[in-house]
């Protein structure tokens, strides 16, 4: 078995739209790709930073996004496995502007993701 299908995801099809109040974002990417656009509303804490920053991860349901849904799979499985219920988003941020998603900079409002 393959390790992304051992990892719970989902297509940003099936996320609703707005977001529930009850779901959180937890955006894993790099500093530089947060301020290029990320979804409103969405907390970053990059990956490397993960392991020693888990106690700012939200309780409750927590959709964890990267760019195209590779290191967001790691930090679900590690979440999980601090009991945290998380999923990944297949697809990623590439996948979330794709769907014609909101995004939003610190630097200019609206953004793209490249």
């Amino acid at each position: 078995m393959r390790f992304a299908d051992q990892v719970p995801a989902m297509q940003v099809q099936e996320i609703p739209d707005p977001m529930p109040a009850d779901v959180a974002v937890l955006d894993v990417r790099e500093i530089y790709e947060w301020v290029a656009g990320h979804a409103p509303g969405a907390i970053h804490i990059p990956l490397g930073e993960l392991p020693g920053r888990t106690d700012e991860v939200p309780p409750g349901r927590v959709l964890v996004v990267c760019h195209v849904g590779a290191r967001s799979a790691h930090a679900t499985v590690f979440l999980r496995r601090q009991g945290v219920d998380a999923v990944n988003l297949t697809g990623g941020m590439a996948a979330w502007q794709a769907a014609r998603r909101p995004l939003v900079s610190e630097a200019s409002g609206p953004a793209t993701v490249d």
